[in-house]
């Protein structure tokens, strides 16, 4: 049994400021990319996961997992969480979510069909995922404002 991998924090810091791959972090101190990830969050450097089991409530099929409706979901709780997604990619949500919404339609899934369109019975899920994010993004619009001025 060989002796514990040893990652120095502050040459962690130092790699990752660099901008450094895990990989590349793994190989200069002899450890697995795991292992880096596991020092760089017991460093405070890596980035907070996102929950989007709010967003995306179903067990999803593999085959699933990256198709419009679930990349959607997925960018909107994103938004919604104070994570960052591209600009472009908010804005097709945006717009996928409200052309639903608008039409009295929410999404619904099946592990065997997958997502499908189906008229709003209650609340309204999309509806409810797209107004976290609009939320979000009123509250980073006002905080960008109020440090410009």
């Amino acid at each position: 049994m060989g002796r514990k991998a040893f990652i120095d924090r502050v040459e962690l810091r130092r790699l990752v400021a660099a901008g450094w791959s895990n990989a590349e972090i793994a190989a200069r101190f002899g450890v697995t990319e795991s292992g880096v990830s596991q020092a760089k969050r017991a460093a405070g450097l890596a980035r907070a996961m996102l929950d989007h089991g709010r967003a995306i409530p179903w067990k999803l099929s593999r085959v699933h997992n990256q198709t419009g409706p679930a990349t959607n979901l997925r960018n909107l709780s994103a938004v919604a969480q104070g994570g960052e997604v591209p600009r472009v990619k908010v804005n097709t949500a945006v717009r996928w979510a409200r052309r639903l919404v608008e039409a009295g339609m929410d999404v619904a899934y099946d592990p065997e069909k997958g997502f499908y369109e189906m008229p709003v019975s209650g609340s309204s899920h999309v509806g409810s995922v797209l107004n976290d994010a609009l939320a979000a993004l009123e509250r980073q619009e006002a905080e960008a404002g109020e440090s410009s001025s």
